[in-house]
Order: structure tokens, then sequence, then C-alpha cells
């Protein structure tokens, strides 16, 4: 009979933890996740089973039930790096959704034909890398920028206001 795997079921984010035990090294979309069997660098087996769909950052860490931690690393992965007008070629890759990593000097994204298309027609400067893709999280913390799922944040807010003089219609999210 095969033996259980360690379950982890505790994030701790960047800065919250000590020194990690092993690491598991992932790409942007394997880094959102509930549950979840993953394979640390060393050959470690363990489960991932959170309370929710998260996304975990680069610098996280995942405890598992006997206290061991596991670093979260980002994966090298096929990217785009861009470079020109960052204000107005962010705006136009924000404006589609597209997760990016904003830096001083350049933007980086996923390689994708149809965005680098529309930014090659904006004069972006564009270049192909294999790097560690680490994305911002969002106006709200942590979480996929296409996330309609508010979660507990400054946008939490009831719905009983007043709209005097309009139809009535429903708020769900």
């Amino acid at each position: 009979m095969a033996e259980a795997l360690p379950v982890a079921q505790v994030l701790l984010r960047k800065g919250d933890w000590g020194e990690a035990a092993e690491v598991v090294t992932l790409d942007y979309d394997a880094r959102f996740l509930r549950r979840k069997k993953l394979v640390c660098d060393s050959g470690l087996s363990f489960v991932v089973d959170l309370a929710k769909t998260t996304s975990l950052e680069a610098g996280d860490a995942l405890q598992l039930a006997d206290g061991r931690l596991i670093e979260v690393r980002a994966a090298a992965e096929n990217v785009l790096v861009v470079t020109g007008n960052l204000s107005r070629l962010a705006w136009h890759i924000g404006n589609r959704h597209t997760p990016c990593q904003v830096e001083d000097t350049r933007l980086v994204i996923q390689r994708d034909p149809v965005i680098r298309h529309m930014l090659e027609h904006l004069d972006a400067q564009i270049s192909e890398a294999v790097e560690p893709f680490t994305p911002e999280g969002g106006a709200y913390g942590h979480g996929r920028t296409h996330s309609h799922e508010h979660g507990a944040s400054a946008h939490d807010h009831g719905h009983s206001h007043d709209h005097s003089g309009e139809k009535a219609h429903s708020h769900a999210h």
C-alpha cells in the first residue's frame, strides 16, 4: 500500500515565514490552484489542499501538516519583453486583461501572437525571452487580474444603497 502524501493546507505570503525545507518551481498557470498534487524540485510529492482557489506568488510558502515549509518559485517560461512608451503600452495590455509584469524599463507578458501583433502596431519593441514570469496581482492584492471574485477587499460593500429613480435590478457579481 502506498504511503499517504504530505498535505499543505496553509499558505504563508512572501515575507511572513522563515526558512524553507523544500522548493517547488511552478509556472504562472500552475500557481493558480486549490487542490493539486505537486512535486518539489527535490522530488518530494505533496498535496496542496487550500480552502479556496488561490494565486500563489513567487516567495510564498506552503506549510505541510508536520510544519515543514515549501517555498514557491516562479518557473522560467516563454515571455515577451516589451519596451517603448510603457504607459501607453501598459494601458493597452491591461485593457485586454492580459497578465503583465511591470518593471521600470520594460513590461513582460506571456507569449501571445495576437497581443504581440497589437503591440507591434503601437510601435512597441518586442523580444522573446525565457525567464520567470511574476505579473502584478491586481488592485486589491493577491490574485489574478481577470478574476471577478472580490473576496475580502476594500472593494467589498453591501448593495443595499438607494437607487432612487432606477428600475429594479440585480447586483450579482
